[in-house]
């Protein structure tokens, strides 16, 4: 029993830790799961480490959710820049197609060759600011990038990053809009789980309950340190990190 409740630590770290940084969480899962053989990654606990990185977003951004009158046209852009996304996402889910997307190799060459794009994209300019250059033409190109997330490795908040930096978004305000898209992207998949969960009979347990705490706690912190980083830093730790991480990947499976 202990381990179980080792497994959903390491888990809702991972998640609340990765979710939101450009490092793809789906990605770190997968590996640490198939490394570790690790048995209570379940599509309850799914869930509720989904459920928990959703409420942390949503607490941290309360007042700009509470102010809607200040931000209507940011928060209608950014559900507008979730359709592409919530569309293609729902057609491969529900076609089988994201099961044959989840491999060790093209998550390594698609983290490795996404980590080089988000580079070149931050030595872009910064000429833009959310809240007066943010427009329907710039979100639906980032909507359009955010599709590429679906494939593993590529990290959503990555490539809307990647996106944002290329549109001349400073670093801060592209961090911002990944954590804004997270909402309706994080809200659609716990959505399509909890379906599958009704239609499978999951059973509700101590156990997701814990995921969900622990990943909003995990999550929370994440929000709040990250934002301070982009500040004061570039990206090129998280650059390295993945194409580290891809190396190494390539080394177990090509040798």
């Amino acid at each position: 029993m202990l381990i179980d409740y080792y497994e959903i630590l390491i888990l809702s770290l991972i998640q609340g830790f990765s979710e939101f940084i450009p490092v793809s969480s789906s990605g770190h899962l997968f590996i640490i799961s198939e490394l570790f053989d690790f048995k209570n990654q379940s599509l309850m606990i799914d869930v509720g480490m989904h459920l928990g990185s959703l409420l942390a977003v949503l607490f941290y951004f309360k007042e700009d959710f509470l102010n809607i009158s200040k931000n209507k046209k940011i928060l209608n852009l950014m559900v507008i820049g979730s359709i592409p996304l919530i569309l293609v996402g729902f057609i491969i889910y529900t076609t089988g197609i994201i099961d044959l997307l989840r491999n060790l190799k093209l998550l390594a060459w698609l983290s490795l060759i996404f980590a080089i794009v988000l580079y070149f994209a931050d030595k872009i300019k910064i000429t833009k600011k959310i809240e007066t250059d943010l427009n329907l033409k710039s979100v639906l190109i980032i909507g359009l990038f955010q599709v590429i997330s679906l494939f593993p490795g590529v990290s959503r908040s990555g490539i809307v990053i990647t996106a944002g930096r290329f549109l001349n978004f400073n670093r801060y305000d592209a961090s911002k809009i990944s954590f804004y898209l997270s909402i309706p992207a994080i809200a659609g998949a716990s959505f399509l789980s909890l379906k599958d969960m009704f239609a499978n009979n999951v059973t509700f347990n101590l156990l997701v309950l814990l995921s969900v705490f622990l990943s909003f706690i995990f999550s929370f912190i994440t929000i709040k340190y990250f934002l301070i980083f982009v500040k004061n830093f570039n990206f090129n730790i998280f650059i390295i990190y993945r194409i580290v991480l891809s190396l190494l990947i390539f080394y177990f499976i090509y040798s």
